[in-house]
C-alpha cells in the first residue's frame, strides 16, 4: 500500500477514477432512450469498476492481491475507451469529449502503472 496513505479514498487514482464516473453519469443521460440497457449500461458500469477495484485493492492485504485489483482497474479503463469510441463512432458524443475523456482516462492509467510499479 502506498506509504501514509490510511484510506483507499485519499488515493489520487480513486479520486480521479470517481471524476470519471461523475463526467461518465453526465455524458450517458444525453444518450439516447433506446441504449438504456446498452450502452449507457456498459459504459457506466466499466467506469464504475475502475475505482470500484482501486478500493478494493487497497483493502487487500497483501501486494499481489493489490496489484491484481489495478490490473483489472486497468482492464475496465481499456474497456471504457473502447466504449467512448462506439459513442464517439454514433454520434452520441463529440470528438471534443472524447479527447478529453481519453485524457483523463490515459493520465490515471500511468498513475495505476506507476502504483503497480511501486508496489
Amino acid at each position: 500500500m502506498e506509504e501514509g496513505i490510511k484510506r483507499f479514498k485519499d488515493l489520487r487514482i480513486w479520486q480521479k477514477g470517481i471524476e470519471i464516473v461523475s463526467d461518465i453519469y453526465i455524458l450517458t443521460k444525453k444518450f439516447p432512450k433506446e441504449e438504456l440497457y446498452g450502452l449507457t449500461s456498459q459504459i457506466r458500469r466499466s467506469a464504475i469498476s475502475i475505482p470500484s477495484n482501486i478500493a478494493e485493492g487497497f483493502r487487500r492485504y497483501h501486494n499481489k492481491e493489490y496489484k491484481q485489483f489495478l490490473y483489472i482497474a486497468l482492464g475496465s479503463c481499456a474497456e471504457l475507451e473502447t466504449q467512448i469510441a462506439i459513442a464517439r463512432m454514433l454520434k452520441y458524443i463529440t470528438e471534443e469529449k472524447e479527447t478529453e475523456l481519453i485524457e483523463k482516462l490515459d493520465h490515471l492509467c500511468r498513475m495505476t502503472t506507476n502504483l503497480i510499479k511501486r508496489l
